[in-house]
């Protein structure tokens, strides 16, 4: 079984974001950038299924600028066999971003599809859904869990009332939650191997897909700052502030 991977370039998150002067979204000039947290977790899956005999071949995929080749080089120092990487300098929006693998999955026919339920940049946590609506095929979001089962999949799953198990007939899209696994460091030996595995290029004319943004950022903002906490001498004055001040409760 093949493998397909999506992955995100996005700035580091332990980089501390900051606004642009003109409010039109947040700075990335002299930012480090690197994959997305949780499409790491999912490369990372990918490849302890490889290891298990599940899969056969992983091939990770980006939809960004040229840049992004250095996160395709870390999935494929991670494992991955070889790379795609979708290039456009147009902002990527969830849909396109859909579309665009939409027509990756048809040239390379995997048997899954594995990324993160959602970027850590725009919190939008909707290709995975997008991508196997417009596949038509089934899907296991927030997993936590994935084995190979009857020839299919078993995906455990978060809900609101505890865990979920569900079974995949496979072709499917599986999105990655934060208690997957832990991604593994890529060696040294492994980064130096990855700089000579495959990495094409393609464009999104070539694949048939329009990726002009449906969505305008109006302004971006920093959230207002938290005023500091007050010591109260005793239960009463602190009732009489809910009471008077904050009003929750009668």
């Amino acid at each position: 079984m093949k493998i397909l991977c999506a992955v995100k370039r996005v700035v580091d998150y332990n980089v501390k974001i900051r606004v642009k002067t003109d409010r039109t979204g947040v700075e990335t000039a002299n930012v480090k950038f690197s994959m997305n947290p949780f499409d790491e977790i999912a490369v990372e899956e990918a490849v302890r299924l490889k290891e298990a005999g599940v899969a056969t071949e992983i091939v990770v995929v980006t939809v960004g600028p040229a840049t992004a080749q250095d996160t395709l080089r870390t999935a494929l120092a991670m494992g991955a066999d070889r790379a795609i990487l979708v290039q456009t300098d147009t902002e990527t929006q969830p849909l396109g971003v859909a579309k665009a693998l939409k027509a990756i999955v048809a040239q390379e026919a995997p048997g899954l599809v594995i990324l993160g339920k959602q970027a850590i940049d725009d919190d939008c946590n909707q290709t995975g859904q997008m991508l196997a609506a417009l596949l038509g095929w089934g899907q296991g979001t927030f997993a936590s869990r994935i084995a190979a089962a009857d020839g299919g999949l078993t995906v455990t799953r978060e809900v609101d009332g505890g865990m979920e198990t569900l079974a995949l007939p496979l072709p499917a899209i599986v999105t990655a939650d934060l208690r997957l696994n832990e991604p593994r460091y890529a060696t040294l030996p492994n980064i130096m191997k990855a700089k000579k595995k495959p990495l094409a290029t393609v464009t999104p004319d070539a694949l048939g897909v329009d990726l002009t943004p449906r969505l305008t950022t109006l302004s971006v903002s920093e959230p207002p700052g938290r005023s500091g906490g007050v010591k109260l001498p005793d239960v009463a004055t602190l009732v009489a502030k809910l009471k008077n001040e904050a009003k929750v409760i009668p």
